[in-house]
């Protein structure tokens, strides 16, 4: 092994800011151990609310072949609106060893990866197993009790966990329109006649079987943003049920078998966004996690109490006791009482967890950031934007007293920064062997960021400058990875690692595969990894609980194709900036800054794992988003962020007959930033359906659209990108072909489809014009291969809106039918169609495209318009590369600040704002998402339904 050589660098000190927090707590119950406790304090409820209603539950009578649907007591915490952020998973960044010794009780401790190669895994028996993809219940298991002396010993927590919630800042809540107070709620007869008239009501709903023909009935497009349908369940089941934002599904009536769902040829699957901002979250803090003893589901509302004693899961039906502690509700401060307990009043529920849920004492919150500073790095200035948006936010980031930190630097050798206390100045380590890279004083490299905060500070404001005179061209990013896991892999936590080329040199060294000339061709595209060193670096990460986060900076082709397989695997994000420069490219700098305040102060859980289980009969055997798979259904998440999405598909392996309903729960194990072991669990119910009729009336366009995407990404890949349009054009016409043949009586001319799935034909047109599926040279391949991995990452109201972007006439805006949010008035223009039809000359236009935002100016827009939000005298004195609107004191002003502020705060990431002119060369741009319009290589809307007309009809 070569010595490296050292040597070090001064640094002007600074005295160190004070830190502060910005949290604000969630509602939150703690249980007593025994019942016969005195009454709780009123701190066990919602502050400002008066004691929950207690309404006796009516006699029921149940159907002999399927017990009751539980009672949903009355009372509980309300399931708040998502705001803020969300936590993190179980803790795991233990050694290989320790996963090796740790027992399965569901007996098998190895589990197969997508590979084939076989890991380790304990994680089963502490989340406890179940037959979520499977439909045999696995053997009884208990909570496993792990010893505290196993993995790493890390300072000991204060007794009595606080449940806190940062705020955000920059978020807020979209509307919901779900609980949003505590739940009076009567227990219905929910007996057989009472489910089939309820389930009878399907025929009544007008809207859902009204017949659409495509072809005649042109604005379709509902000019307020679609919402999920309402599964028809009883309202008082309903009122319970989770939030679709959070848990939805394709289906809202899933098929009673199989040979249904085939016949409907919709896809049957979920997706979630479980770890999303949540501004108030029931948090219950007890010594007993209630679970089923067979299938260890979380006790949740839809679950049947058949008396004080006893409940009935409603995933595999199996009786178990209520345990004494379970039987004292804090809320109510009453005894005898649990189904009134707010684990049963709430489809979303965070538990903290106890001891047994640990491999380990929670690990500290541990980041590690990984810079390119070679010559092209230097040159783009993005260094210096990264540095100053640390140093801003260094008191924000998630995290306590055991909060580490610690910096890598690489070119074609790698820098190491010894920041030990003590020190007057940081101290520069180079190692120039990146064959066998090797850490110089491991002790020093990763320090407590409050014990070191003044050497930190002083190392950032001096980085940028550091390296200004670099001529080194190369990048050994592979090695520099190698390095970050060697430091990462005692504690685990979150590598960020900036790159802004192609990687040169060592390990994971790649070469050019983009030719310009052939983008467009769909056989010779590199969409694969052209090596697996990512892939297994990332596993590697994943077993030692290390997620990497890649941030590519890059003007030239980098092989995102390969280098995001860091990310995918090890549960990480991946943001790109193309073209980023900090002269030539301004507007990417303020996304950057933006986007980084919120990924550095967004809420993160550590150590995580996600199981989704579901009522027996079904099975989930594909899954969709940043992860690793451990033993075939449970998801490994390093770290785990609020604004990660996920989707599974899902089949029925046995006929759900004498099921009314079926439900799907999502439980999710991390450790917070704080330090505690939590669960946050999501359960949703959902009706069974006989009829084929049935199936489409409950058809979530929405959803079915992103599980469509998700799969397509996966065909491209697998397959090619021609196979993956043709599977979606195909599952349009199959879908409304099959619907022609079995559903309607009558066979009429044109395109008929059912009212629910009006919108999946320019859906579909949407996905094969949006850059990860269009043909056409003029999509560059990372750019390509990043909106595929934005359409497998992203929760699903964002890859919608990315999709089939909104567009908004502005000109006319009013405060009529306006939001009024924190005294402000929010315009709520209506949704025009995407086809320059809708354009007028003498109009002014945003289209929000999710990740970017356009406002065009028509030609004869009025001069008053103009002056009154541009402040300047006429059209043509508009700027041409306007991205800002300037702050005037005039109505037209405030409320087009005021409503493109509002879309931006709804979404984690920063949309630019581009201002076009009619000779704009981003016109282009704009009319590229006029969805409905033809371009050169793509289909109009109607030519597009033509041609599905003419393959149903065949």
């Amino acid at each position: 092994m070569v010595v490296p050589r050292m040597f070090l660098r001064a640094v002007p000190t600074q005295p160190s800011a004070s830190s502060s927090g910005n949290t604000n707590p969630p509602t939150s119950y703690q249980y007593a151990a025994s019942p016969g406790v005195p009454p709780l304090p009123n701190s066990y409820m919602k502050p400002g609310s008066a004691p929950p209603p207690v309404s006796q539950p009516l006699p029921s009578t149940y159907p002999p072949a399927r017990p009751p649907l539980g009672s949903p007591p009355s009372g509980g915490p309300p399931l708040g609106r998502p705001t803020a952020a969300i936590t993190s998973p179980p803790n795991s960044s233990v050694s290989q060893a320790l996963l090796n010794s740790a027992t399965n009780q569901e007996g098998d401790a190895t589990s197969a990866t997508g590979d084939g190669s076989l890991v380790q895994n304990s994680y089963d028996a502490i989340e406890g197993g179940g037959f979520m993809a499977s439909t045999h219940p696995s053997p009884a298991s208990q909570n496993l009790k792990m010893g505290r002396s196993v993995g790493y010993s890390y300072p000991s927590l204060p007794p009595g966990y606080q449940n806190t919630s940062p705020g955000v800042p920059g978020m807020q809540p979209p509307p919901m329109q779900y609980p949003d107070g505590p739940q009076s709620f009567h227990q219905p007869a929910l007996g057989t006649n009472h489910l089939a008239a309820s389930m009878g009501s399907l025929s009544l709903q007008p809207e859902g079987v009204r017949l659409v023909n495509l072809l005649q009935e042109r604005n379709i497009l509902p000019t307020t943003p679609l919402q999920a349908p309402i599964p028809n369940l009883h309202e008082d089941i309903q009122k319970l049920n989770c939030n679709p934002e959070l848990f939805r599904c394709t289906l809202t009536n899933i098929p009673q078998t199989q040979a249904l769902l085939n016949k409907a040829k919709l896809p049957l699957g979920l997706l979630l966004h479980p770890f999303k901002d949540l501004s108030q979250l029931p948090v219950v803090t007890s010594s007993t996690i209630v679970r089923c003893r067979s299938c260890r589901t979380y006790i949740n509302p839809f679950v049947s109490f058949l008396d004080q004693r006893r409940w009935k899961c409603n995933l595999c039906y199996r009786v178990n006791d209520v345990p004494e502690e379970f039987m004292y509700n804090p809320v109510t401060r009453v005894y005898g009482e649990p189904h009134k307990r707010p684990e049963v009043q709430n489809a979303t529920i965070e538990f903290m967890a106890p001891s047994e849920y640990m491999l380990r004492p929670p690990q500290p919150p541990v980041y590690l950031f990984v810079f390119d500073v070679s010559h092209n790095a230097i040159e783009t200035g993005y260094l210096d934007t990264v540095c100053k948006s640390l140093l801003d936010n260094l008191d924000l980031l998630p995290g306590n007293t055991r909060t580490k930190i610690g910096f890598i630097t690489f070119d074609s050798t790698i820098h190491f920064y010894s920041l030990q206390e003590g020190l007057s100045q940081p101290q520069m380590l180079i190692v120039s062997d990146i064959e066998d890279v090797f850490i110089p004083m491991p002790e020093n490299l990763l320090v407590n960021l409050n014990e070191n905060k003044e050497l930190i500070q002083d190392l950032l404001r001096t980085l940028p400058q550091m390296f200004t005179k670099s001529l080194e061209t190369q990048s050994a990013l592979g090695p520099a990875l190698q390095a970050a896991f060697k430091l990462m892999s005692p504690t685990g936590g979150r590598i960020s690692v900036f790159q802004t080329q192609l990687p040169s040199v060592g390990v994971g060294a790649l070469k050019s595969r983009e030719e310009p000339n052939q983008r467009a061709s769909a056989k010779d595209i590199h969409l694969t990894p052209s090596t697996d060193f990512y892939k297994k670096l990332a596993l590697d990460c994943s077993g030692q609980q290390v997620a990497v986060d890649l941030f590519l900076l890059s003007g030239q082709y980098s092989d995102l194709a390969s280098l995001g397989c860091i990310s995918r695997y090890s549960a990480g994000s991946i943001y790109y900036y193309q073209s980023y420069h900090h002269k030539h490219n301004p507007v990417q700098v303020e996304k950057l800054q933006k986007e980084l305040k919120r990924y550095l102060t967004r809420k993160i859980g550590f150590e995580a794992v996600m199981r989704i289980r579901c009522t027996k009969g079904l099975s989930i055997h594909t899954f969709h988003g940043n992860f690793f798979v451990r033993s075939t259904d449970l998801l490994s998440l390093p770290n785990v962020n609020p604004d990660a999405g996920y989707a599974v598909q899902m089949s029925v392996e046995e006929s759900l007959t004498d099921m009314q309903v079926v439900s799907f729960q999502s439980a999710l194990l991390y450790t917070s930033s704080k330090g505690e072991r939590r669960i946050r669990v999501h359960t949703m119910c959902l009706p069974v359906v006989t009829t084929l009729s049935d199936v489409y009336l409950g058809a979530d366009v929405q959803a079915i659209t992103g599980l469509l995407a998700n799969m397509a990404v996966d065909r491209s890949v697998s397959a090619s990108l021609s196979d993956a349009r043709d599977a979606l054009v195909n599952a349009v016409i199959d879908s409304l072909s099959a619907y022609r043949a079995s559903v309607l009586s009558v066979q009429q001319p044109g395109l008929m489809a059912p009212f629910s799935l009006r919108l999946f034909p320019l859906y579909v047109l949407a996905l094969l014009k949006q850059k990860a599926f269009q043909t056409g040279t003029t999509t560059r391949l990372d750019e390509r291969i990043f909106t595929m991995c934005q359409v497998k990452n992203q929760p699903l109201i964002y890859l919608m809106l990315m999709t089939h972007p909104s567009l908004y006439r502005i000109d006319n805006l009013t405060d009529e039918g306006a939001l009024n949010i924190s005294d402000r008035t929010i315009p709520q223009p209506p949704i025009l169609q995407l086809s320059v039809e809708k354009l007028s000359r003498d109009g002014a236009y945003l289209m929000d495209a999710g990740s970017v935002m356009f406002m065009w100016i028509g030609k004869n827009c009025g001069q008053n318009f103009i002056n009154q939000v541009f402040g300047v005298p006429n059209y043509a004195s508009i700027p041409q590369n306007m991205t800002h609107l300037p702050e005037l004191d005039t109505a037209e002003s405030t409320r087009i600040i005021a409503f493109i502020s509002w879309l931006r705060e709804q979404r984690p990431f920063f949309p630019i704002l581009y201002i076009i002119r009619d000779e704009s060369p981003l016109k282009p741009s704009f009319l590229q998402n006029m969805i409905e319009d033809r371009t050169e290589s793509a289909l109009s809307y109607y030519e597009f339904l033509l041609h599905i007309q003419q393959q149903v009809n065949k």
